[in-house]
């Protein structure tokens, strides 16, 4: 007698080695998500535990970096009483405003410039932009302290905003180029058909499509001019220090704790304009 199987029979088989594969898979991504969020909750205290030790220490009302003898606010009130910090405070913000200002003008036309090229010379000059941002600081921060040097331009505070506007501009450029990319090109010729002048079309046509391009671009530059060590240490002299100059300066004294809140605040106020600067990048996707 020959004994029949029926189907469901023939299938399970299959069925548990298809769930035993469904487990197994859903373990493995189980175990690779957990090591992930290990790897990266790692690599965060890596980076940030250094910056929370130092904003600890800036409340700490001892001296030692071993002891924690209570919360202060000592080192702030006698970092703004510090007339060398305060003198290197108002450097860092004349220098990171003008040079934004000027940075963001020259990004803008520079970026309407290319825009309306051929494709061919509009493709060489944004690889040449690219160089400002790729090469290293310290390369940028010698050639520009030796081509002053040639020319025979003493080192000091203009030195320092023109070094700052030369690596200020691309951070521009490239904020508004999108923003140009986007717009329709037949509303600038509108306006010209309409009797509208060019330069009147620009302000009026161009410039509102492309603002927050440009905004963004100088909150970068912004950003960038006030954080900025390098670059500043080789353009300018001991007469001009920025505020990074005077943190560096202090390491070879031994570092007090005014340097830490001093940290503290210019750390607090660039993560304060990347954050903005993320939220205007995301708006602008919407």
């Amino acid at each position: 007698m020959v004994k029949t199987i029926s189907a469901e029979t023939r299938r399970a088989p299959a069925d548990r080695a298809t769930a035993r594969f469904a487990r197994w898979s859903a373990n493995r991504a189980n175990r690779l998500k957990t090591v992930r969020t290990i790897w990266m909750a790692l690599l965060m205290l890596f980076l940030y535990a250094p910056i929370l030790i130092m904003i600890a220490l800036s409340f700490n009302a001892s001296v030692s970096r071993s002891q924690w003898t209570g919360f202060t606010l000592d080192w702030y009130v006698k970092l703004f009483n510090d007339p060398a910090i305060l003198g290197a405070l108002k450097t860092t913000i004349e220098v990171a405003v003008v040079a934004t200002i000027i940075s963001t003008i020259i990004g803008t036309l520079g970026a309407i410039g290319i825009h309306a090229m051929n494709s061919g010379m509009a493709g060489m000059l944004i690889n040449v932009s690219y160089l400002p941002m790729t090469t290293p600081d310290i390369v940028t921060g010698v050639s520009l302290m030796l081509m002053y040097l040639f020319c025979h331009v003493p080192l000091g505070k203009w030195t320092m905003i023109f070094a700052h506007i030369a690596f200020d501009i691309p951070y521009v450029l490239f904020s508004v180029m999108p923003k140009l990319r986007q717009m329709n090109p037949n509303l600038y010729e509108a306006a010209l058909d309409l009797g509208c002048k060019p330069i009147k079309a620009l302000w009026k046509v161009i410039i509102p499509e492309i603002t927050p391009g440009i905004f963004t671009g100088a909150l970068l530059a912004f950003t960038m001019s006030l954080d900025d060590f390098v670059i500043s240490y080789f353009t300018s002299s001991d007469m001009y220090p920025n505020l990074s100059r005077i943190v560096y300066s202090s390491t070879k004294l031994g570092v007090k704790p005014t340097m830490y809140a001093l940290s503290t605040l210019m750390f607090t106020t660039i993560l304060i304009l990347l954050v903005l600067v993320n939220k205007r990048t995301k708006l602008e996707n919407l």
